[in-house]
């Protein structure tokens, strides 16, 4: 798991040097704990505990580390508790017409997706992939909001993290494009519609431009689940750099301000990832649609 560190560093580092110019210590590492991965994580009453270290594994060159981190412990216990939580609701509400309690509220979500976001993007064939959404987003949302809660950390806020959802999001766009089009229209596709002679110019852009759509959804995930716990940081760091307490309710009151923002947020980012990727995979079924229905009107 690559561990993203550089960046918060140098904002610790500066920090640091600033609040120590009076020749005070001040630790600004421990208020980036939900930014920062370790391969430690802190519990209550019990400090801090070390996480199993695997050697690193060699592969064509490529250095994988599987040893566990503390994103990763949250991301398993993300999966597990969405797990638990949807087995349940699952029981509960086969068992009744009419759901009440935490089966309705996750109803909720679950007629919003599919009414609001898949239907209008994808049509009717996109229910299909409601399942899809509807893991993607609970699992997204679950890991935000971990984050969220003391000793918690955002698995979200790692790349590694956001590039693995935003692999699985570029293959499910690849596959319902090439289900509804077929490969061969899906390939002729790639050239843009444009003369033979373009193609050598068309087609690298056109493969181009698949890749930067999966890689905005990694980069926009991952910059803004860090963003609120780095501005959160630079808050609380002014009440060591002015070192007065008299500053001290103003940097607290925009960091409770912050935090209502960041629960907001979670629940915003999960719903801009399944948007744009249901936005994405209905572009190519449509192009499908779109051919299907010219045919037709040919014959």
């Amino acid at each position: 798991m690559f561990q993203h560190t550089e960046h918060t560093t140098t904002i610790t580092d500066t920090l640091q040097a600033t609040a120590n110019e009076g020749g005070e210590k001040v630790d600004f590492k421990e208020l980036l704990h939900h930014v920062q991965n370790s391969n430690e994580i802190e519990l209550p009453f019990i400090g801090h505990v070390h996480l199993p270290h695997f050697e690193p594994v060699q592969l064509f060159g490529i250095i994988f580390d599987f040893s566990i981190s503390k994103h990763v412990v949250f991301l398993l216990l993300s999966a597990l508790l969405l797990l638990f939580i949807t087995f349940v609701v699952a029981r509960v509400n086969s068992k009744r017409k009419v759901p009440t309690g935490l089966g309705n509220f996750i109803e909720v979500f679950v007629v919003f997706i599919r009414d609001e976001i898949v239907i209008p993007n994808m049509g009717k064939a996109g229910i299909t992939y409601l399942p899809f959404f509807l893991t993607t987003f609970f699992f997204i949302l679950t890991m935000n909001l971990f984050g969220l809660i003391p000793y918690g950390a955002s698995a979200t806020s790692n790349v590694s993290v956001t590039a693995g959802l935003a692999i699985f999001a570029f293959l499910m766009i690849q596959f319902s494009a090439i289900k509804a089009q077929g490969i061969g229209h899906y390939l002729m596709h790639l050239t843009g519609g444009v003369a033979w002679w373009l193609w050598p110019i068309m087609i690298p852009i056109e493969i181009l431009g698949l890749f930067t759509k999966p890689f905005a959804l990694c980069i926009r995930l991952f910059a803004n689940m860090t963003g609120g716990h780095v501005v959160i940081v630079s808050l609380l760091g002014l009440i060591f750099i002015f070192k007065n307490w008299i500053i001290a309710p103003l940097p607290a009151l925009f960091v409770v301000g912050i935090n209502l923002l960041e629960l907001f947020v979670a629940f915003l980012q999960a719903y801009v990832f399944i948007m744009l990727t249901a936005i994405f995979m209905g572009m190519g079924m449509q192009s499908g649609h779109e051919e299907h229905n010219e045919v037709h009107a040919h014959h």
